[in-house]
């Protein structure tokens, strides 16, 4: 740990993350969070702001419908904005296009501060759509520049912090909403903006970093540039290592321009990296962490928990995945991602599976309320030190360069299309199951840590291009008289 401290002090790296973090996954976990502590205000608003502009109140689902679509068009304008990370960063760069993000946020910003003196709900609306747009395509960037600059010894480290600020950032949107600080009924529109305050910080700083070094090398080819941005970032040493890597890789997409979406998926070099960012998308958005958001205040108050407080054993859920996203950092590099994925979602599965039976059989005891609470906690320390904190290393680690922004496309795409349908899939998915919907969720950690576990290829001080031939050497073979079986070369 004191070495990748030495290692980060020595130039500019440590600070790059965090300016990167502050404009990038954080304002987008910010977002997601703190829309919930000023829905009765917004609700309010828009019934007053109906009714001075028609001269009548509306009907009550015409709030409930302007209400959801304020919600929703978060994750629309998110999903954009991931389909538009290829476009905007092969023209701009990592780092101009990560300013140009924060530039949209501020004209979110504005919008949605002057949304309540101009009486508009639909100033609303717009402005979380560019805040959607802006963490869709911040977050996508945010992982590129990341993986892009960083060393290979240290690259999931480095790349984990994104899981921090996400964390952070949901923590922050918790705070923040409390009635003591901007969770009042005057104060909502700057609630809803604080996330933007976070990238101007990065729109004023992040000018005087380099571009990274990756992207300078294999896409701009030019070596002396990437050299100078390792030493600024790293400090002073000639990394003829780093950069021999980034010239094989180089010379290996000899010819081949960035992949487009359509591309991507009709290539199958790259069927098992595909494969494996689906099943993992569709894992975490159906693992039970977003179930928790929906039972938490009903399980909290079953345990005898003044309602009051409540709120405050929810941001000690969020305090334990920031902490453990932390700890993550500190084992990613020397234990490696496949052992931390595997093992957080079994664990979670295990969780799940006896926070079922407690649900069950809650009436018979006074203490197992409080053990479910417990096993909340558990779950979210596994899944933060586990699937939460690795992914983005995975992410990014699994494809090489000429394929890396295409692919983030497609994992925008699932991740905002899945929180879509999941959020429609929920109501009727816990209406039917209700507390037996967790062994499902239980079932999917179970089958996606069965999948980690036999097929993918461990990526740990790896370059991207070892990382893509351990891919191409899965073999799903088999004979009429055996069942089938898995080689895998690692």
């Amino acid at each position: 740990m004191e070495s990748l401290l030495r290692q980060l002090v020595r130039g500019k790296a440590l600070l790059l993350i965090i300016v990167l973090g502050l404009g990038g996954s954080f304002p987008m976990g910010c977002n997601i969070t703190l829309i919930s502590s000023p829905a009765p205000y917004i609700q309010r608003f828009i019934n007053s702001s109906w009714t001075h502009r028609y001269g009548e109140a509306p009907v009550e689902n015409t709030v409930t419908f302007i209400w959801s679509a304020v919600t929703s068009v978060f994750a629309l304008g998110a999903l954009f904005g991931s389909i538009s990370v290829r476009s905007v960063t092969n023209k701009l760069g990592r780092k101009r296009a990560m300013i140009c993000n924060n530039a949209i946020n501020v004209v979110a910003l504005c919008i949605m501060i002057a949304s309540k003196p101009a009486n508009s709900f639909e100033m609303i609306l717009l402005a979380r759509f560019l805040f959607g747009l802006t963490s869709g395509l911040g977050f996508s960037i945010h992982v590129l520049y990341l993986g892009d600059c960083s060393p290979k010894k240290i690259r999931g480290t480095v790349t984990l912090s994104t899981a921090i600020f996400l964390s952070s950032g949901k923590l922050t949107g918790q705070v923040m909403g409390i009635s003591e600080i901007l969770g009042r009924e005057d104060w909502w529109n700057i609630l809803l903006s604080v996330p933007a305050f976070f990238s101007i910080i990065q729109m004023v700083t992040l000018p005087f970093f380099p571009e990274a070094p990756r992207y300078l090398l294999i896409e701009k080819g030019n070596t002396e540039e990437c050299k100078k941005a390792l030493q600024c970032l790293w400090g002073p040493g000639d990394y003829k290592l780093e950069i021999e890597e980034m010239l094989v890789e180089k010379d290996a997409m000899k010819g081949e321009r960035s992949k487009t979406l359509l591309e991507l998926l009709r290539d199958q070099h790259v069927r098992w990296q595909l494969l494996t960012v689906f099943f993992i998308n569709v894992a975490i958005q159906f693992c039970g962490i977003s179930a928790f958001s929906v039972f938490a205040f009903s399980i909290f108050e079953e345990a005898g928990i003044p309602v009051d407080k409540i709120r405050y054993v929810t941001m000690g859920i969020g305090t334990c995945e920031v902490l453990t996203n932390i700890t993550c950092g500190m084992l990613i590099d020397r234990v490696g991602r496949k052992v931390l994925i595997w093992g957080g979602f079994g664990c979670m599965a295990i969780f799940l599976a006896l926070i079922t039976l407690t649900l069950e059989i809650k009436d018979y005891a006074v203490w197992i309320p409080y053990s479910t609470i417990a096993l909340i906690f558990l779950f979210t320390i596994f899944y933060g030190g586990g699937p939460a904190g690795v992914v983005s290393s995975i992410y990014h680690e699994i494809f090489i360069q000429s394929y890396r922004s295409a692919a983030f496309i497609f994992i925008g795409i699932l991740m905002w299309g899945g929180f879509a349908v999941l959020g429609f899939m929920f109501p009727f998915l816990l209406a039917a199951l209700k507390s037996f919907s967790f062994l499902f969720f239980s079932s999917v950690c179970v089958a996606i840590s069965l999948y980690i576990y036999f097929i993918l290829p461990e990526t740990k001080g790896k370059t991207p291009l070892e990382i893509s031939e351990d891919f191409r050497n899965i073999r799903l073979c088999g004979s009429s008289a055996d069942n089938k079986c898995l080689e895998t070369r690692l």
